[in-house]
């Protein structure tokens, strides 16, 4: 399995491989074969606003999240663990030091759209 890179110490990062409370975050979980249930995460992630694609590989996503306002970038990877069933994502802020809970916001929200979808 890929080991996703650590968050950083600022507020602005979640994670479901972090170990301190502050960046920890649950992963999804899904029962379809791998690549449809890539593909299932992939069309749902692809309807949302000012998302693009931007590294795909078998069991790997790598999107970029523009704000609406400011156009701050935060970088949101999937990694698929099939042994597992579950998939693991970071969802990190590119700049700044506090992003005043968007990431996990983001990230609970796609989980509301994916359940029972996956």
């Amino acid at each position: 399995m890929n080991i996703l890179a650590p968050c950083p110490s600022s507020p602005n990062c979640v994670s479901t491989q972090a170990t301190d409370q502050s960046h920890q975050i649950a992963p999804y979980r899904y029962q379809q074969h791998l690549a449809d249930a890539q593909d299932t995460l992939k069309t749902i992630v692809n309807r949302l606003p000012r998302t693009q694609l931007v590294e795909e590989n078998d069991g790997y996503l790598h999107y970029e999240f523009t704000s609406f306002l400011l156009r701050f970038v935060d970088d949101v990877e999937f990694v698929f663990d099939d042994a597992t069933k579950t998939i693991q994502f970071r969802s990190a802020s590119r700049t700044g030091y506090s992003d005043l809970g968007v990431n996990r916001r983001r990230m609970e929200e796609i989980r509301t759209l994916v359940e029972g979808k996956l």
